[in-house]
């Protein structure tokens, strides 16, 4: 399948590391001139250059913003007003135990995996509306369907997204626009890492650690390893494109077969 994206803009929030810079990535490889979003600007940098070894010839724009705020959403539609693709893909999580989560910490995971995005939908659909093209794309979790014990904050942001998707699929119909959710995976991150290490004897080496958490926590994966960013992408990038014209309001799975349902 030979995907172009040549002349589209696509916005990847949080795409400074990560799977947002991997879905940049394959955007960018597809064609499309990429905006890359970051808090910070020394992490938007290094982000770039990566682009740019990856894809030769590439030229990503940069918006350093934290967009959880008014502020920072401000910033990036002045910088970026119009985009073709919106990838929202910001979001936080962490392992709290159920009784211990604040209601503080409950409105940030609200705030930043939920509102940016609703933010932004709310900013860039009706433009693409009146071009009769567009793709927007929520970056949800198999969370959002298997909550897990361990940070059920975080399984309900993504839940809410799945619900957003499907609201927003509805509002774009028959415009030519396109809104999905895209159900991700176990996935191997920095962060994720990080996470993995702390359910798990941080004295083990990577390989076994993963498979060792995989095997304890996440038992339902039919991989039974972590997902590369780069997996997610491809995914991303062909709901991106016009060969997936037809695919609107799913949540469409690349979760490793986790998610114990014979339906996407």
């Amino acid at each position: 399948m030979q995907i172009d994206l040549t002349g589209r803009t696509a916005l990847v929030t949080g795409s400074s590391q990560g799977i947002g810079l991997a879905i940049a990535t394959g955007l960018a490889s597809a064609g499309a001139r990429v905006v890359l979003t970051g808090r910070g600007a020394g992490r938007l940098d290094t982000a770039a250059e990566s682009l740019r070894r990856a894809v030769p010839g590439t030229r990503p724009t940069l918006v350093a913003a934290d967009i959880t705020t008014d502020e920072g959403t401000a910033a990036l539609l002045a910088a970026v007003p119009s985009v073709d693709i919106l990838v929202n893909n910001l979001g936080v999580f962490g392992a709290r135990p159920a009784l211990e989560i604040t209601d503080d910490e409950w409105r940030r995971y609200f705030e930043t995996n939920v509102l940016t995005g609703v933010r932004l939908t709310r900013a860039y659909l009706p433009g693409m509306a009146e071009r009769g093209w567009g793709r927007v794309q929520y970056i949800a979790s198999d969370s959002a369907i298997v909550v897990p014990a361990e940070m059920i904050h975080y399984g309900v942001s993504k839940t809410a997204l799945l619900g957003v998707s499907r609201g927003f699929a509805k509002e774009a119909a028959g415009t030519g626009v396109t809104v999905n959710s895209v159900i991700a995976g176990p996935t191997h991150t920095g962060g994720v890492e990080d996470f993995v290490y702390e359910l798990v004897d941080r004295d083990l080496p990577w390989e076994q650690a993963q498979r060792e958490f995989m095997r304890l926590h996440r038992p339902q994966s039919l991989l039974g390893r972590l997902i590369e960013p780069e997996e997610i992408a491809n995914l991303v990038v062909y709901l991106s494109s016009a060969q997936a014209s037809a695919t609107t309001g799913a949540a469409v799975r690349v979760d490793g077969g986790y998610v114990d349902s014979i339906v996407p």
